[in-house]
């Protein structure tokens, strides 16, 4: 049998998940299984650091001024499509 590695990190949890559904369980047992799973998965979470998260943040704004440039440049162009297809509109 292979050794447990980080690559699968949920293996026993997943054993478990399985052998609870072969005993078919109610309804609550069900619900109880997966709160259960959701606090296995919650406590592998890992908090960045405070370098890592103005990082993260950074390269997020960053992103989302480029995005809103692009949309902006992409609305005057078609803006500009418009008014030479159905010209401008006359005032009267």
């Amino acid at each position: 049998m292979a050794p447990k590695t980080s690559e699968t990190p949920g293996e026993d949890v997943v054993v478990t998940a399985k052998a609870e559904r072969a005993e078919r369980r109610g309804f609550f047992a069900g619900i109880i299984l997966f709160l259960k799973q959701v606090v296995a998965e919650l406590k592998k979470v890992v908090t960045p650091t405070r370098k890592e998260l103005l990082s993260y943040t950074g390269v997020v704004l960053v992103f989302v001024v480029i995005m809103m440039a692009l949309v902006y440049g992409i609305d005057l162009v078609f803006a500009w499509v418009v008014t030479l297809v159905f010209g401008v509109p006359s005032a009267g």
